[in-house]
């Protein structure tokens, strides 16, 4: 399968570098809240950024969930 990744997807600069904070933000603040344990909420960051990469960027799914799998048995 080929995808190309664009640098900037959105169009403007400042978009798509908030756009690729978003799955930061909900980890950080899903722990700074106090109410969601730490493994939950890389969970919940990680939800958010294969949501982004396939439902706004236009990665195919097995591609964002590959290279789920890389990051994850990187990090082991």
């Amino acid at each position: 399968m080929t995808w190309a990744q664009s640098y900037d997807p959105l169009g403007s600069a400042v978009a798509s570098t908030a756009l690729a904070a978003l799955p930061v933000a909900v980890l950080l603040g899903c722990i700074a809240s106090g109410r969601v344990k730490a493994h939950v909420a890389a969970l919940l960051g990680l939800a958010t950024a294969l949501a982004i990469a396939v439902g706004v960027l236009g990665m195919p799914l097995g591609a964002a969930l590959a290279a789920s799998a890389t990051g994850a048995a990187y990090g082991l």
